[in-house]
């Protein structure tokens, strides 16, 4: 009787520990690892438009997306392969409009607001694409992990880099 005893008393002190932690454990939006706030719902919605245009090739809608102060420097030093919003609008209308068909996956790491008003979307994505090539129609997949960085503009957001 005494061992169930100090079992119970054991139980009892564990068990308002234990609701305390559920209590104060963070909920995240369902399929990422981002904490669930409005503002994060906000930028993970907009994300999501992003991702379905890409999907189908809604060259109009991206564009709409994206920033005139558009900025990829490449992730390198050399400036020969910089893209401003010229050089993606160009990019759209030719290159991207020669893919036929593209799955486009997203896993949301992270969002992160920054004092100068810039959101920061980290991701890993997993894209498939079919491409007119050599080999008739190849399949081209890529898994990778990037960084969208939005600026907030009106209601909602545009694409500053890495698209």
């Amino acid at each position: 009787m005494s061992r169930f005893k100090g079992l119970t008393s054991a139980l009892l002190l564990t068990f308002p520990l234990a609701l305390g932690a559920f209590g104060c454990s963070k909920s995240y939006i369902p399929n990422t690892d981002v904490e669930d706030t409005g503002e994060n719902r906000k930028v993970i919605k907009f994300c999501e438009e992003y991702r379905h245009a890409v999907e189908e090739r809604n060259v109009g809608r991206l564009l709409s997306m994206v920033s005139p102060q558009y900025h990829e420097d490449g992730g390198n030093t050399i400036g020969d392969d910089d893209l401003d919003f010229d050089g993606y609008k160009d990019f759209m209308t030719t290159v991207f409009q020669q893919t036929v068909n593209i799955r486009y996956e997203i896993r949301y790491r992270r969002v992160t607001f920054t004092e100068t008003h810039k959101v920061f979307v980290d991701y890993t994505y997993a894209a498939s694409f079919r491409i007119p090539g050599v080999k008739a129609q190849e399949w081209k997949h890529t898994v990778a992990d990037n960084r969208l960085e939005l600026v907030p503009e009106g209601e909602g957001f545009k694409i500053l880099a890495g698209m």
